[in-house]
């Protein structure tokens, strides 16, 4: 049975989560973790998901520490935002529990100092910014087609809901960076985000980004390769969370059994090459 901590657990991935949980033979959720000073602590986190009571209450990120080590969690799950993520994953590394993180927006620096600590403490850990598992066949078709469409322009467009606080996608981010590394483009120099007045011809090397928010979009991501004459268009389209959740599923039976010390993909509990 693996013993899992969620992080976030009162928000909507959280609490989805939890409920994806309690329906596995192989898991359990042994804590559940909120906001510092959260006004939910105490409660039962099954209630807070809908579910029945599970005996678990939910407590303060202030209180991570201890109930890692109270609860016997092996896993660590984090949907929270980059930089409490980061504190999140230097607490859970250091108590010698496995990380699965979908958080996104982490910085260059931020995500050096998870990788970091997921080495010097020796644990496993997937990260990814999207755990859909149809996003990341997504992501293994680009890197397939970009190499056979090297000289079309190359666009990059995601769209999400209008709670979503950083921008571009995560998602948008991988895409742009697995195309980038597959064309031997310095992401540094090639990415365009966005294009307002008189900008001038589109060179072939640029990569376009594009963020849209609106309503409750759940998660669109489209890569346009265009020609002349014809376009070619890759696209996934989130309808529910629920995709992402099955994706943390597959994570959380993959990481107790993963490389320690490294930091594992999707593409490595999919086994896509």
């Amino acid at each position: 049975m693996i013993k899992v901590a969620v992080t976030g657990a009162a928000g909507r991935m959280g609490s989805g989560i939890i409920r994806r949980i309690t329906q596995q033979d192989d898991m359990e959720v042994v804590a559940a973790i909120e906001m510092p000073g959260t006004p939910l602590e105490g409660r039962d986190a099954g209630v807070q998901a809908g579910i029945e009571e599970l005996g678990v209450e939910i407590v303060g990120s202030e209180k991570l520490e201890e109930t890692l080590k109270s609860s016997g969690a092996e896993v660590l799950v984090d949907f929270t935002i980059a930089h409490a993520a980061v504190e999140t994953i230097k607490i859970a590394t250091s108590c010698g529990v496995s990380v699965v993180v979908g958080t996104t927006g982490f910085t260059e620096e931020q995500m050096a100092e998870n990788v970091k600590n997921i080495e010097k403490n020796n644990v496993s850990a997937v990260i990814s910014s999207n755990m859909a598992i149809g996003v990341n066949v997504f992501f293994n078709t680009l890197k397939k087609l970009a190499p056979l469409l090297y000289d079309y322009d190359i666009e990059i467009i995601e769209a999400h809901h209008n709670q979503k606080k950083d921008a571009p996608s995560g998602t948008a981010m991988t895409a742009f960076e697995v195309i980038a590394e597959e064309l031997d483009r310095d992401p540094e120099g090639v990415g365009v985000y966005g294009r307002q007045g008189m900008v001038g011809k589109r060179t072939k090397e640029e990569i376009g980004i594009h963020a849209v928010r609106g309503g409750d979009i759940v998660g669109d991501h489209t890569v346009m390769f265009v020609g002349e004459g014809e376009r070619l268009e890759v696209r996934h389209q989130a309808h529910t969370r629920e995709v992402f959740i099955a994706g943390v599923i597959r994570a959380i039976r993959y990481v107790p059994n993963a490389e320690k010390g490294i930091v594992s993909s999707m593409n490595d509990v999919l086994g896509l090459e």
